[in-house]
């Protein structure tokens, strides 16, 4: 599990970026689901916070078209849907998004950025951690991926999932040893076109 973390690490070093004039400018950004709201009831501090980052790159001009991926897996949950939302209330234009609801891992979400979105090159928008081991699979997959740090959370309030991380780094690794695909692939969507 260790091995696994320093790769994955390793991996992202230079590539993950805190300060947006640090990136360039006309990304396609790629924005990775999560929960709104957390299973208590409070509002989730990870989805906000990445709501944040994307609005900061899009007022910036670093962002030219986004993708959000993520679980849309029950008919009362939508990660991508509920992201848009909040975005287009911000003011960021809802025909510079595309949505992909088969973004069940992470995996998944980096593997579709290629296989249906076209993409090779792109921006992934979430907390450090996360963008780390986005990047570790892109760079796998033949990809070239820079990461985009949204802020984070109190150890405390994050504890649960830095240890699931660990768990997902470890699960990455099996992936690409028994040639994992996405659960889902389906019709190719042409984002160059906006």
């Amino acid at each position: 599990m260790a091995f696994c973390h320093r790769l994955v690490e390793n991996a992202a070093l230079g590539k993950c970026f805190d300060d947006v004039q640090s990136i360039e400018n006309n990304q396609i950004g790629l924005l990775l689901g999560t929960s709104k709201m957390l299973s208590n009831g409070y509002q989730n501090k990870y989805f906000f916070n990445r709501i944040d980052a994307v609005m900061a790159l899009y007022n910036a001009g670093k962002i030219k078209v986004l993708v959000i991926s993520g679980d849309n897996g029950h008919v009362d949950y939508n990660e991508p849907e509920d992201m848009k939302q909040e975005l287009v209330n911000r003011g960021f234009p809802a025909h510079l998004i595309f949505l992909d609801y088969a973004g069940f891992r992470t995996f998944d979400s980096v593997y579709r950025m290629s296989y249906i979105f076209g993409q090779t090159k792109f921006l992934v928008i979430s907390q450090e951690f996360h963008n780390a081991r986005a990047i570790y699979i892109a760079e796998k997959l033949g990809l070239e991926a820079q990461g985009y740090n949204a802020k984070d959370v109190s150890k405390y309030y994050g504890l649960k999932t830095m240890v699931r991380e660990r768990f997902a780094r470890t699960k990455l690794f099996i992936d690409f040893v028994i040639g994992q695909k996405p659960k889902f692939l389906g019709e190719k969507i042409d984002i160059e076109k906006v």
